[in-house]
């Protein structure tokens, strides 16, 4: 507790230099934080600053709210400790008091400065969790610092595929040689170049408070992301270009099965290089796999992202039995979205015969994020029926203004599922619409 009536003045007096600072004015949940631990810590009961204290004082949550599931007091903290890091990294704060909100704490600490860089009305002494140049510098790293402590989400249950059933899809494609993934890991490493350039670019934006809301389960957890991919087997062959004109072709064409190669589409490329930018702009690691090369082993690892639809068997036997699902005609020519809580419906179809012969047309995607029962972890799909609902879905979970609107229909609520309809003129996608949406 700081009982000095001076000191107290002082650190009040930064924390408003902080508050009014670029990093913190346009927000409202992370000055709310901020000043509530420090008032506690104030008046003495620091030590009471859990994360179920903070979720109902703070946050508005019930008394008996789900932590594990709920990780907003997490997310927040961890927001707070990167602003409060990117405060001190100005010059112009270099020699100001100092407010640390250490990682795994609640409990606010405070670096003092020499009594040369104060107000002369008091003499302030160094605090006794900073006691020399070393210490000063541990403090500082632990501002940083990735929140190490956070509990796993649990989940919340909902009827899953068993894991016989999961197994069993990907035996099959386990056969395949690993030089087979070739193509999916060199689409990676493009896409994994072109994220310091997209992410910078939402740098700003993944600020917004509805971003940290949405894809928190994510970004606060210690373990790494998984993206899981739609991939193909494609001909055994590859297209060979002349080095002198490469106008020049020929197709070289290799007979033997093995050597077919797995491929992604470009389109979803493009959805992973939006979804991996919110996660590299927060620092957090994660992984590209194919679908065809993912087995329960690695969904369990950690959070999972599945993007495409019907070319994605995982994403197929994650939307199976959710209230928005995948289904098709038995000629697999007629692909629609389905609404099980009025299954006499069409819902929402995509004829391929139309999009073949037209490049007008309306597409349909499922975008869901929820506690998985059988992998213990957050998933978040973002699949279209076609390419271009593909694409309008990664565009809309990266856009703050649909997020923000997406978390005030929920309510609090963790989980969710929308459909977006999306209108598609000569092959480009259009701006995405909320069809229907449903909150659990």
């Amino acid at each position: 507790m700081v009982s000095n009536e001076a000191e107290q003045k002082a650190i009040r007096e930064q924390l408003d230099r902080i508050l009014a600072s670029q990093f913190f004015s346009h927000s409202k949940r992370f000055p709310n934080l901020l000043r509530y631990v420090i008032e506690q810590t104030l008046k003495g009961e620091g030590e009471s600053l859990k994360e179920r204290t903070l979720g109902v004082e703070v946050f508005g949550r019930e008394a008996d709210y789900e932590t594990g599931t709920d990780p907003i007091v997490r997310v927040a903290a961890a927001e707070v400790r990167k602003r409060l890091a990117q405060y001190y990294s100005e010059p112009l704060h270099t020699d100001e008091l100092r407010v640390l909100l250490p990682a795994g704490s609640y409990t606010p600490k405070f670096l003092w400065q020499t009594i040369s860089e104060q107000s002369p009305d008091f003499e302030l002494k160094t605090s006794t969790t900073v006691r020399d140049s070393s210490a000063h510098e541990t403090e500082i790293e632990s501002v940083i610092e990735p929140e190490r402590k956070a509990d796993h989400p649990e989940p919340v249950p909902f009827s899953a595929p068993k894991h016989e059933e999961l197994d069993a899809g990907v035996k099959w494609q386990r056969r395949l040689p690993a030089r087979h993934y070739v193509v999916i890991l060199a689409v990676a490493c493009i896409a994994s170049s072109l994220l310091t350039i997209e992410g910078l670019g939402l740098f700003q934006r993944i600020r917004d408070s509805a971003l940290d809301d949405f894809w928190g389960p994510f970004i606060s957890s210690t373990d790494p992301v998984l993206v899981c991919v739609a991939d193909q087997l494609q001909n055994s062959g590859i297209s060979l270009r002349d080095s002198s004109d490469p106008s020049r072709s020929r197709w070289v064409n290799f007979t033997w099965k093995d050597n077919a190669f797995a491929t992604t589409a470009l389109d979803d490329v493009n959805v992973v290089v939006k979804l991996g930018s919110v996660l590299h702009a927060n620092q957090k690691q994660f992984t590209v796999k194919g679908a065809g090369s993912t087995n329960l082993a690695d969904l369990q690892a950690g959070p999972d992202i599945f993007v495409g639809g019907f070319d994605n068997a995982w994403t197929l036997r994650m939307t199976n039995r959710l209230r928005f699902r995948f289904v098709n005609d038995p000629d697999l020519r007629i692909f629609r979205i389905m609404d099980s809580a009025n299954p006499t419906k069409p819902g929402w179809v995509t004829d391929l015969a139309q999009v073949g012969s037209s490049g007008s047309y309306m597409d349909y995607a499922i975008v869901a994020r929820f506690s998985d029962d059988v992998t213990g972890r957050p998933v978040l799909i973002t699949a279209g029926i076609g390419r271009c609902a593909s694409l309008a879905a990664g565009q809309f979970l990266t856009d703050p203004k649909n997020l923000k609107a997406l978390e005030q229909a929920a309510g609090g609520k963790n989980n969710m599922e929308i459909v977006l309809s999306n209108q598609v003129i000569d092959g480009q996608p259009g701006s995405p619409k909320i069809e229907a949406s449903y909150f659990w």
